[in-house]
């Protein structure tokens, strides 16, 4: 007896479906088979395009099952090929370098003014000046100076300050001072009040005139008329008109 058993019967194999495979069917209707697979997605940026190839033994079980459409890639992307033949080409070596202009600084060094430093001489002036004023103040010009060429030069230098061995507007000592007011007329005189009891004529009191020269010991002076007199009188004093002070003084015209 022989038993035979039923077979069962298989569904042939099939391709999974995806998306991709239901473009492709739907695009292979229109545009005709080839022996490659193709898929299409569109995608909202542009239209994407997979192809997929298999293997040998896979092309022949799609051959047995049936080949899947082929899709125009051509004309897919014509419009991607369009966009991308009029977008613009930027190029950049492969070696840049940069450089720019830096503006050129000079320092300039300030100026600064150096503030004149006050000298001995200068602090004497000073005070000399202050002492002229006060001594033309305390001590008035007498009425003889006027019309007297000796006097009215004498009268120049008051309250120039006593300097010992001076003979110029900067400090005079007595002979010095007389010295210098004679010289101003073209008279020589020395600067030694010793010598002056040699020189020039003496008179007496009486008879002394205006610009006359005063003398005593040590001491050497112009007679300013009355009881007056112009000299340098010592250290710490200036040039000044003051009264006769010497007991006996000797009087000495010149010329």
């Amino acid at each position: 007896m022989t038993v035979s058993s039923p077979r069962a019967r298989h569904r042939a194999a099939r391709r999974p479906s995806t998306p991709l495979t239901e473009i492709a069917s739907a695009a292979s209707e229109q545009m005709g088979t080839v022996g490659r697979r193709t898929a299409v997605v569109a995608a909202a940026s542009g239209l994407a395009v997979t192809m997929l190839g298999g293997p040998a033994s896979a092309a022949n079980q799609n051959e047995a099952a049936g080949s899947l459409p082929a899709v125009d890639t051509t004309s897919l992307t014509a419009s991607a090929r369009a966009v991308l033949e009029t977008a613009p080409v930027v190029t950049a070596p492969a070696e840049v370098s940069w450089s720019f202009d830096a503006p050129t600084v000079t320092a300039v060094k300030p100026v600064v003014k150096a503030t004149p430093t006050r000298t001995a001489a200068a602090t004497t002036t000073t005070t000399s000046r202050s002492e002229a004023r006060t001594a033309v103040a305390s001590n008035p010009i007498p009425q003889s100076v006027a019309g007297n060429a000796v006097l009215e030069i004498a009268a120049r230098y008051v309250g120039t300050p006593y300097v010992s061995g001076g003979s110029t507007p900067d400090g005079f000592d007595c002979s010095g001072f007389v010295s210098y007011v004679y010289a101003q007329l073209g008279i020589d005189l020395p600067h030694s009040s010793s010598a002056y009891p040699s020189i020039g004529t003496q008179v007496s009191a009486a008879d002394a005139l205006p610009g006359d020269i005063i003398w005593s010991p040590g001491h050497v002076a112009i007679y300013a008329g009355g009881n007056q007199q112009i000299d340098s009188p010592r250290p710490g004093k200036t040039v000044q008109f003051r009264e006769i002070w010497q007991s006996n003084p000797m009087f000495i015209r010149i010329g």
